[in-house]
């Protein structure tokens, strides 16, 4: 297992960007929500076929998160006449830090039963684990207005997000094809060998061990009122990760040229620490 090796000029970029939030709306006084997430995971990767319904629904797993909300409505010197008026009812900053973990196979016509290549054995006896910790920003547009859900005038407040989080993934990778072990060529899928180098190194198509990248991530979602205090939050979350190598497979095919995304819906309780 190769030593972690982090990208330090992406985690400077994440570093900018939360220093540049908070700079932005530092002129503002804020209060705090805090709440935890949890839900199931779509991994989208070198595993399985693009667009194919059954690997969509077989690479699934679970992520977990704690988010911090900064309000910027519930203010002891909020005034409706303030030219930042706008921004107060209708932005929020979420900050997270949350985990997902999704156990890989292949699923389509390649890697099919009724297939009895030894090629498509060898795509049956491949599986993986993409494990991966996030953290990062996102900014949220609310439709309506905050300050008059939060007087519980309406039970839904919908909203969009838009945001960067830094990956810290740990892929693993496996096989239980001939001898089992991932340092030899002769495991895994031909068209992966042939395509790469053939004087097949790990690094040639698999990555095990620790690295780190940018990810861009967008939502959609609603709160439901519970109490002047307390919120249910809905999510479907996009993120999409600026490397191939996040479920540990990058066979470098003409066919699965795209990097590494997911999508993670969620549920989740919000409190609020701050109310004015």
């Amino acid at each position: 297992m190769r030593a972690m090796t982090l990208n330090y000029k992406h985690l400077l970029y994440l570093v900018v960007f939360i220093l540049g939030v908070k700079n932005g709306f530092g002129q503002f006084r804020f209060s705090n929500e805090i709440g935890v997430v949890v839900g199931p995971v779509a991994f989208q990767s070198d595993f399985g076929e693009r667009n194919d319904f059954e690997t969509n629904a077989g690479n699934t797993g679970f992520g977990i998160g704690l988010v911090h909300y900064m309000n910027f409505t519930y203010l002891r010197r909020y005034r409706s006449t303030d030219r930042r008026n706008f921004f107060n009812q209708h932005f929020k900053i979420r900050n997270e830090l949350s985990y997902n973990r999704t156990e890989l196979n292949h699923f389509g016509k390649w890697a099919d039963e009724a297939r009895k290549s030894e090629s498509a054995e060898k795509l049956r006896r491949h599986s993986g684990v993409a494990s991966n910790v996030n953290i990062g920003s996102q900014l949220e547009f609310h439709f309506k207005s905050i300050r008059d859900f939060e007087a519980m005038n309406f039970a839904l407040m919908p909203y969009v997000s838009l945001g960067v989080q830094y990956t810290f993934y740990t892929p693993t990778v496996a096989t239980s094809f001939g001898n089992g072990s991932v340092s030899d060529s002769e495991n895994f899928f031909d068209s992966w060998v042939n395509a790469t180098n053939p004087n097949f190194t790990e690094d040639n198509f698999l990555f095990d061990g620790y690295n780190s990248t940018l990810s861009l991530v967008g939502s959609v979602g609603t709160r439901y009122k519970l109490t002047i205090l307390s919120d249910l939050v809905f999510d479907l979350k996009w993120q999409y990760f600026f490397d191939d190598k996040v479920d540990g497979l990058d066979h470098n095919l003409p066919s699965n040229q795209s990097n590494d995304w997911l999508v993670w819906f969620n549920v989740g309780y919000i409190h609020y620490l701050d109310f004015n």
